[in-house]
């Protein structure tokens, strides 16, 4: 079975011209290098300072090096020529999406690309081209034709916003040294929070690396609110604790019941139907078993947008149940999320303002760059109560700011990436509207590759209605298979044919595209 994500970058074209590896700039003066071919002169506009060639440099003569400024504007320079020359490039429908290499033979040595580290520190032209390379022999995830699991697509505001983030260098754990993207976070935050529908008083949050560690932080706060006691005396001290998922969930529901000492054999998987949605009544059964057997179920995953099927659990039917029970109820929208976004398709997630936390990737539908991912927890204050560590050395009360945006004791990091940013600048540059549009246009891609797929002798279908999100899943039938009848001898022999097709097309598309 394939399945084709479509988006979250539908119109993806060549937005500007190009030139092949990193362009030269030289000006009315020229000096005479030892190493020909490799090295080049450059004039600033603003200056007629002249640079000396790159190869004669090392990372000693950059800023803050005494007089380090205009080496460094030509290595910086030169760098920003590279990358541009690869983003549009990756624009290109033209060139390739990959040029694939075996493992051994990228670890060997590539055209003079090496991997192992020196002893002696190599000039700033080889940095230059080490960087060239490392692009030259990655996947160009931003390339019209790559189609991954639920990210692809570059976006070039989102983009500016990464390389700021870096320039910044600066950590998310207190405002004194993080004032503006501390209050960024909150205005996200907030804003998220609107959207999935909670009230004014109602929400926290702060954003993860990526929806795993999301989930995880759902887990950790489920189990503290219902035993806040495991916080210092641990598991020991609490009765056999179940949790419940769906067989369509993400595995990272197991894995944080591993992570957080619960074990995943307390995690109990609930049958879907055939459309890859949790059976409510499977829910309910599976809670009255784990109780008549001595368990205390705690803890409920519904899954808006499923990894494969792109499937949405019914989640108000699955929050009753959860009420009944006095469960935690928890909403992994990872990828469905960027539904919300839209008026049109946001109704395919209803129900879930009744979640106790929710995780939601901006860095899938959202196409904000990896990685940006949030969790979203109703009840304020109990994300710092079951992390506080109250490390006085980051931490003191008396500072002479409002320590309640000190956000880093209520993570389980200490130091945090700023992973903020980018979103808010994509979110200036767009509008509500903007992102609105983008996911309306990704799905109406959706239907019409359904449609089109529907039509044709040499493909089927998984499912005969059309897609929820932009998950499309087809199987593609050989010749050979085409007039067999279904059954589960024809199950097998698409089951065998499906490898080798997998292999051959990854290969296809690296060698023509």
């Amino acid at each position: 079975m394939a399945v084709r994500q479509v988006g979250p970058f539908p119109d993806r074209a060549l937005a500007f011209g190009t030139t092949e590896g990193p362009s030269v700039q030289s000006g009315s003066l020229k000096k005479t290098c030892h190493h020909p071919g490799s090295c080049h002169s450059i004039q600033w506009p603003d200056s007629e300072i002249k640079i000396n060639a790159l190869c004669t440099f090392h990372h000693t003569n950059l800023l803050p090096a005494l007089r380090g400024e205009d080496t460094t504007k030509s290595f910086f320079q030169e760098l920003v020529n590279i990358l541009l020359s690869y983003v549009c490039k990756s624009f290109r429908r033209s060139s390739k999406v990959l040029d694939f290499h075996h493992p051994h033979q990228l670890r060997e040595g590539l055209e003079g690309f090496s991997l192992e580290l020196p002893d002696q520190p190599d000039n700033l032209e080889q940095l230059l081209v080490d960087c060239r390379d490392t692009l030259k022999y990655g996947v160009k995830t931003g390339h019209p034709r790559f189609f991954n699991q639920l990210s692809s697509g570059l976006d070039v505001i989102g983009l500016a916003g990464e390389w700021l983030t870096s320039t910044a260098n600066t950590n998310m754990f207190t405002y004194e040294v993080s004032p503006v993207f501390i209050l960024m976070e909150e205005i996200l935050l907030r804003k998220m929070q609107e959207i999935v529908g909670w009230s004014e008083e109602e929400g926290d949050g702060v954003f993860c690396p990526g929806g795993t560690m999301s989930n995880l932080y759902s887990v950790l706060l489920a189990r503290y609110h219902f035993f806040p006691e495991v916080k210092t005396k641990g598991m020991t001290a609490l009765p056999r604790l179940i949790l419940f998922t769906s067989a369509h969930s993400h595995y990272s529901v197991k894995k944080s019941a591993a992570v957080l000492g619960i074990g995943s054999d307390n995690v109990v998987v609930v049958k879907c139907n055939d459309r890859g949605k949790m059976i409510t009544a499977e829910l309910e059964s599976s809670i009255i078993t784990a109780k008549d057997q001595g368990c205390v179920p705690f803890y409920v995953n519904a899954t808006a947008g499923t990894t494969v099927y792109g499937a949405f659990d019914p989640l108000n039917a699955i929050a009753d149940i959860c009420e009944s029970h006095g469960l935690w109820l928890h909403v992994d929208a990872a990828w469905g999320g960027g539904l919300l976004m839209s008026k049109r398709h946001r109704v395919k997630l209803q129900g879930i303002e009744r979640a106790w936390s929710v995780t939601w990737n901006p860095h899938k539908m959202m196409g904000a760059p990896l990685q940006c991912s949030a969790i979203l927890v109703k009840k304020r204050g109990l994300l710092k109560d079951c992390n506080q560590m109250c490390a006085e050395y980051l931490f003191q009360t008396d500072k002479h700011y409002d320590t309640s945006y000190d956000t880093g004791d209520k993570t389980i990091q200490c130091g945090r990436h700023v992973d903020v940013f980018k979103l808010w600048l994509m979110w200036k540059a767009k509008g509500s509207e903007g992102f609105e549009s983008q996911v309306n246009k990704c799905l109406e891609n959706a239907e019409h590759l359904f449609d089109k797929l529907k039509q044709r002798p040499d493909f089927e279908l998984v499912f005969k209605s059309e897609p929820e999100h932009s998950n499309v899943c087809f199987w593609y039938i050989p010749p050979s298979l085409r007039n067999m009848s279904p059954g589960p001898e024809r199950n097998r022999r698409l089951h065998e044919y499906s490898d080798p097709l997998t292999f051959f097309t990854f290969c296809y598309v690296t060698a023509l595209f």
